[in-house]
């Protein structure tokens, strides 16, 4: 189990019957979390500060109820990083997973200490938390997602986070069309990571389902690594998969490469005592 490190500006106030009570900065939003099976201690609707929370009821469908005034977009900062947040309409996101820190630690950590220039695909990068992270350790960055909402909020985070001259090519693709385009030109990457969701579709309705594309999607990206690869880091919010699945399928890929494959799950502490489970990664180090 790993823990995102050093937020100053971000914490879990208290979680429970299927919701998580969070301190964005100065704003508090309740938000839903399937492995929330526990019962709250108190009601946390009822926290005298909180902002807004996001019903999900069939009666009325998915929104986000405003109590108390939340400015159209808010920031938050992890180390030198900023972030642009904002109450996603029709659904529970903000636009960052904060539990993602402890990955961008480590990437950052191998990146400048590599002693070379590391070129890296980031695949399914939302709105760039990892992105940032490896610009300001000194990578070349391929940022690589289907949403143009969210590749525009990852320049805009570059921006604040004083990255936007670092090098970096923001592509609006469909991830496994992008990597067999990739192939074919011979482009090859030192570091990839892939955050791949649950379900979803492309710019163009391509289906995607993670239980049965990961496989071949790993089978593509492994043609994309240079002949000095540095990492490979997988990251997995899907509640069937342990970290054992994703560890195998990298072991299973990777493993004739020499690198070392590590699996875990990655949690936040909670201001309550209690650690809340946030999916889980994979990572090779070469």
């Amino acid at each position: 189990m790993k823990q995102a490190p050093d937020w100053k500006e971000y914490s879990v106030i208290a979680t429970g019957d299927g919701m998580k009570l969070e301190r964005w900065g100065s704003i508090t939003l309740l938000r839903p979390d399937p492995q929330v099976i526990w019962h709250a201690r108190a009601p946390l609707a009822n926290y005298p500060r909180l902002n807004a929370r996001y019903i999900a009821e069939q009666r009325i469908g998915e929104k986000w109820e405003i109590l108390r005034k939340v400015p159209e977009s808010f920031l938050v900062h992890w180390r030198n990083l900023t972030f642009s947040l904002k109450l996603m309409k029709g659904f529970k996101h903000v636009g960052l997973f904060p539990e993602q820190a402890v990955n961008w630690d480590e990437m950052m950590r191998l990146i400048s200490t590599a002693g070379r220039s590391i070129r890296v695909l980031n695949l399914f990068a939302y709105t760039g938390g990892a992105t940032l992270a490896c610009l300001a350790a000194g990578a070349h960055v391929t940022h690589v997602d289907a949403a143009t909402a969210m590749v525009a909020r990852a320049k805009e985070n570059a921006q604040l986070s004083g990255l936007a001259d670092r090098p970096c090519r923001y592509i609006i693709d469909d991830c496994v069309k992008f990597v067999q385009r990739e192939i074919k030109r011979g482009k090859r990457y030192d570091a990839i990571i892939m955050d791949p969701p649950s379900f979803g579709r492309g710019p163009n309705g391509e289906l995607w389902k993670i239980e049965q594309q990961l496989d071949d999607l790993l089978t593509l990206t492994e043609q994309v690594l240079s002949d000095n690869p540095l990492f490979f880091l997988i990251n997995s919010y899907t509640t069937g998969l342990q970290p054992t699945v994703i560890k195998n399928l990298l072991t299973l890929h990777l493993g004739a490469l020499g690198g070392k494959t590590t699996a875990y799950e990655v949690t936040l502490p909670t201001e309550e005592g209690i650690d809340l489970p946030c999916g889980c990664s994979g990572l090779t180090i070469f």
